[in-house]
């Protein structure tokens, strides 16, 4: 059986799945986060599967900023294509998963896959039918994942109020010194800010797209006043978000950014203060635990609340314990994001590959059992971004498991004193600073030497990555970690078994169709079929 639905307009697709392959288009935007929307077809149901959508930037876009880019063009030769993994036939790769009954085929370049069941492995590739009817839609697959990676516009900034901090996290990115004696963004001077911003997204982005301003830290509370007249006078013209370590965000501050739908995230690293103050502090070894679960409970139902759990060495014996414990207090999305080692105090928390994927899985194991329990989800993020990754890679909502990164291409981030870095995880880092924003044009710092330098990093380029099958749903995280870490940005970040892990976790999750249970209600909501293959035809 060979099906498909014309997409939805604007859309750039992405998908495979099982015996039964299945490739989907999407469009619209909810609220801050990008969604796919139409009619969800019934499913074989011995066969998982999958679908795509449209290009979802970091953190959010329009499904119509993406560019289309052009695969590079094919050499002509002799082959006609018509044999798995040889000539210009399909590249194929099996993946164990860990699954008693489904093995992945995956192609490495166009992140098209295919669940099949192991004892039908050799049928399902030996099939010409189903290698023509891949072959029949693999340039365009390619040209989706060309346009996703090299193809997009930023359409988001990270504004750091400030350098400064109240609390001296053992893992922060910005160096101590600079967050003993913080800078601060005066209002003139974020005022300009904006305005130049407002500019450049309406000269790139389509009309009335609102992009996304979040104020990030250090603590931008130190510097509220600032911020919160920033986001009266440019409420209508941005969508702000505000990550903060919640010891500043008392009940006058919740009430004007939730009157006002401002996204807010806290951070919290535990389920007791025993754990949680184990690497966040202030400057004279105080915890933040009780100042944030007094935030989170009074934000409870909020849908703007987020809150991150950074896994350090620390933490992660206790990691399904915080699962349960966010679940209790309600909280909706959380992200359980191991630590990034890009400066050194980072490295002496940093949790073992195996030992951190063991954790992280079972932590996730946790938040399905307590789906199944009480009917509520508790959404990790960055695991359901991988999910929908290989879903429907197009309309991920993160942009650290693609390569490159979405750092410098769909975002980038801005000290105080104006300076502009591909991300935030490289301020502190004075060498990737592009330029600044009250000197240079935007334009002009996009192509720096120094957002080059992470806008160009790809997978294909590092080792073992570029023969690694899964290597689009995961997408070597982080170019900042392997640059001060490692020594080099085509060299793999701190860590690589525990993405690979995720991803087989993702897979086995498909191959059991219980993703729905790990992913926002209505995440596939405008899904559009446009390949299916079954044996059974």
């Amino acid at each position: 059986m060979n099906r498909r639905k014309r997409p939805s307009q604007n859309a750039v697709t992405h998908s495979g799945k099982v015996e039964t392959q299945t490739r989907t288009k999407k469009g619209t935007e909810r609220n801050h986060e990008k969604q796919k929307q139409g009619k969800r077809d019934r499913q074989s149901p011995e066969v998982p599967s999958h679908r795509g959508g449209a290009v979802a930037l970091h953190p959010d876009a329009s499904a119509g900023q993406a560019q289309q880019v052009s695969a590079p063009a094919q050499v002509a030769a002799p082959s006609r294509g018509r044999y798995l993994n040889s000539g210009t036939g399909p590249s194929l790769h099996p993946v164990d998963i860990g699954h008693r009954d489904y093995i992945a085929l995956v192609d490495p370049d166009t992140a098209f896959w295919s669940l099949v069941l192991k004892k039908k492995l050799a049928d399902v590739i030996g099939d010409a039918r189903f290698l023509a009817a891949y072959r029949s839609k693999s340039r365009a697959f390619a040209e989706e994942m060309q346009t996703l990676r090299f193809g997009l516009k930023p359409n988001a900034v990270y504004i750091n109020p400030t350098t400064g901090c109240n609390l001296n996290c053992k893992y922060c990115y910005i160096p101590s010194e600079m967050r003993r004696n913080g800078e601060h963004i005066s209002l003139e001077n974020m005022i300009s800010a904006l305005d130049k911003l407002q500019s450049y997204y309406r000269a790139t982005l389509p009309e009335n797209s609102r992009p996304q301003v979040v104020f990030h830290g250090a603590e931008p509370l130190l510097n509220k006043e600032v911020v919160f007249k920033a986001i009266e006078r440019y409420g209508d013209q941005f969508r702000f978000g505000i990550q903060t370590n919640s010891t500043l965000l008392d009940e006058d501050a919740i009430k004007f950014l939730t009157a006002r739908n401002v996204s807010i995230g806290l951070s919290l690293d535990g389920h007791t203060p025993r754990i949680a103050d184990r690497t966040r502090v202030d400057w004279n070894g105080r915890g933040a635990f009780d100042a944030v679960v007094q935030a989170m409970d009074r934000l409870r139902g909020y849908p703007g609340l987020s809150v991150i759990c950074t896994v350090t060495d620390k933490n992660l014996p206790y990691l399904s314990e915080m699962a349960g414990f966010l679940h209790r207090h309600e909280v909706s999305t959380c992200l359980l994001n191991v630590v990034r080692c890009t400066l050194p105090a980072a490295r002496t928390i940093k949790p073992g590959d195996a030992k951190a994927a063991r954790a992280f899985t079972r932590a996730l194991d946790v938040t399905y059992e307590n789906y199944l329990r009480t009917g509520r989800k508790l959404v990790v993020a960055n695991f359901a971004n991988i999910l929908i990754g290989i879903l429907a890679p197009t309309a991920r909502r993160l942009m650290c498991d693609i390569s490159p990164c979405g750092g410098g291409r769909c975002f980038f981030a801005m000290a105080p004193n104006g300076d502009l870095f591909p991300c935030s995880e490289f301020i502190g880092l004075p060498d990737f600073a592009g330029g600044n924003i009250f000197r240079d044009a935007i334009e002009d710092v996009l192509q720096s030497k120094a957002f080059l330098a992470v806008t160009g990093r790809k997978v294909e380029d590092i080792e073992p990555c570029r023969r690694c099958a899964i290597r689009h749903f995961c997408g070597s995280p982080c170019p900042a970690e392997a640059h001060e870490a490692n020594g080099a940005m085509n060299r793999t970040g701190s860590f690589c078994e525990f993405y690979e892990e995720q991803a087989r976790y993702a897979f086995r999750v498909i191959a059991d169709g219980r993703q729905d249970a790990y992913l926002w209600d209505g995440w596939d909501k405008g899904t559009a079929e446009t390949f299916r293959w079954s044996a059974a035809q």
